[in-house]
């Protein structure tokens, strides 16, 4: 192992002893009894240990690995990992912790959500579980510490955000709540002794008053001190760009190209609602597809499995002729999160060793019936071929990438970029031949589409061209982010909601998808005309995922140099 991959590997077992809900979430041992310290202190211990690991980085030399690996490993370990924590370091100097509260990725999410990713089989792992429930009243007291010094700061999360965060806090302590539900899973599994029954009771119960506290506390004290302000402003944006993306735009050009693009994707959602129904506008043919008993799902356990024999028959069918998909990715496991969060679907990534598969998380908020010509694209968007190959798949590269890059390093924009790429792709490969699924695509790119436009639009304060139809000249605000992106994506109106509030609460990382995918789809195309009738579809993303996960400016100049490197 060479020092660089050594330094990689001990930074993993490093962050996870400071970050044990991390080290959870990527599957490292040990550390399933421990609570992430999200006080300032906390905090700044991970910002020191940053600048630790940095220095160590920046000293040692490049070197072939003894086992015969080459440079250019260790080269682009280096880079990824030097540009990865730097960017933390910028924004940990730049104080966003102390306003790091939205609907879907803040701490108040984080520290619940880590029980989805605990095992529940045995008597050792519900003990696991409940001596980690009862750290979480010292989590959350912590967190709190930092919201407070934010608002002393000056820079407090929008008021909007906290309102959400309260009411998020308040299903999830609850009677009918997360918490409650843990107790009669256990009571249901008969799991354990008496004496595991009693703590894991006290864990639940004190977890619920934590939450339920944090509840209150954020709507009687919090939200009368947050911003009303939501814009983000261009300065923050950036450095968010940086964070999401590993690239720097210009905001102002990829705003006006998201406008382009949704309109050119909405001429082709047209042409296809015509095929669903001649003669049908998008809005008729999406009435259609919501209401017909045939084309929908009853049943959340239904939905649940139709979902899973989707994505075991992608698999099968894309293997060995597509892709090539190791035996240890096949299995993809379904899940149903708990209600109180966010709506969208989500992935998580497989633990190191592979005892917990990769899974994709479907929230039902309450629905029993499900329409499917919406997810079928983003089964694949957040399966295969789109994130559990691309995360999963890394794992398995332990000789070309280091456990930094295999473990931790996802960048939304190349992440999340593949996996909308994917979407697209599986429309070139025939995957949508029902016009359905088709028309569900292009909804999913409309979507995306209408992300980078409301997305840079509230946040740089931008006013909506003047030749548009929609209120033209106007600057935006929620009300009209949310009216827009319901007439422009067909999506149903609860959805948005919590979508918007993302987009207000979490700068930047919503245009990840479109630019991303834009990035792909570019080096696909300069792979295609250097190789010429040589190129390989499957070959280009066999190389293009084997680099590892990294920002989109080190990407295009890894496959450039890539091509040069292959005589193409």
């Amino acid at each position: 192992m060479s020092r660089i991959f050594d330094i990689a590997d001990r930074y993993v077992d490093g962050i996870a002893a400071l970050d044990p809900i991390l080290a959870t979430a990527i599957g490292v041992p040990g550390h399933e009894r421990e609570m992430t310290d999200f006080s300032p202190d906390g905090v700044s211990a991970i910002a020191a240990f940053h600048v630790r690991s940095m220095a160590k980085l920046e000293a040692a030399p490049i070197e072939d690995d003894p086992a015969g690996g080459p440079a250019r490993a260790d080269r682009i370990a280096r880079s990824v990992m030097l540009e990865r924590l730097g960017v933390h370091l910028d924004l940990f100097e730049a104080g966003e912790h102390f306003r790091d509260l939205n609907n879907i990725a803040s701490p108040l999410q984080n520290i619940r959500q880590v029980f989805d990713q605990m095992p529940r089989s045995t008597e050792e792992e519900w003990s696991n579980i409940a001596a980690r429930l009862q750290l979480v009243p010292q989590a959350i007291a912590g967190y709190r510490r930092t919201l407070s010094e934010g608002v002393q700061r000056g820079t407090p999360a929008a008021r909007r955000q906290a309102l959400e965060g309260a009411r998020q806090a308040e299903v999830w302590s609850g009677d009918a709540g997360f918490f409650a539900g843990l107790a009669a899973r256990f009571d249901a599994a008969e799991a354990g002794p008496e004496t595991l029954r009693a703590d894991l009771g006290r864990g639940v119960h004190l977890a619920r008053e934590a939450y339920a506290e944090i509840s209150r506390w954020l709507r009687e004290d919090y939200a009368p001190k947050a911003t009303e302000r939501e814009a983000c402003g261009e300065e923050r944006y950036q450095l968010l760009s940086r964070l999401f993306l590993g690239a720097t735009l210009d905001l102002p050009d990829t705003y006006r190209w998201g406008w382009e693009e949704l309109h050119r994707v909405e001429g082709e959602m047209e042409a296809t609602a015509e095929r669903i129904s001649p003669g049908a506008t998008v809005g008729d043919a999406k009435q259609l597809l919501e209401t017909d008993p045939v084309r929908a799902v009853e049943g959340v356990e239904a939905y649940q499995e139709w979902l899973q024999q989707l994505h075991d028959e992608t698999v099968a069918s894309l293997d060995g002729i597509h892709f090539e998909i190791d035996e240890k990715i096949r299995p993809i496991e379904v899940m149903i999160p708990p209600a109180g969060g966010a709506l969208i679907p989500y992935y998580t990534g497989p633990s190191e060793d592979f005892s917990r598969p990769g899974r994709t998380w479907w929230p039902v908020d309450g629905r029993t019936r499900f329409p499917k010509w919406g997810e079928v694209s983003i089964a694949y968007h957040e399966g295969v071929p789109g994130h559990h190959l691309q995360v999963a798949g890394v794992r398995l590269l332990t000789d070309e990438l280091s456990r930094f890059q295999r473990t931790l390093t996802f960048i939304s924009g190349h992440g999340e970029g593949w996996a909308l790429y994917a979407e697209r792709l599986m429309g070139e490969l025939g995957y949508f031949q029902n016009p359905d699924y088709y028309l569900g695509m292009l909804s999913a790119q409309a979507l995306r589409c209408v992300r980078v436009i409301i997305d840079i639009g509230m946040h740089l304060e931008l006013e909506i061209p003047p030749a548009e139809s929609f209120h033209p000249g106007e600057k935006w605000t929620h009300d009209l982010m949310l009216e827009f992106a319901v007439q422009r994506t067909q999506r149903p109106r609860e959805f948005l909601k919590s979508e918007i509030l993302r987009y207000l609460g979490w700068p930047a990382q919503a245009i990840a998808y479109k630019v991303g995918e834009r990035k792909w789809l570019e080096a696909r195309e300069s792979a295609r005309r250097s190789a010429g009738a040589s190129f390989s579809l499957k070959g280009f993303h066999s190389r293009a995922l084997a680099l590892g996960p990294m920002g989109l400016d080190m990407l295009e100049a890894e496959l450039a140099a890539e091509q040069v490197a292959r005589g193409t």
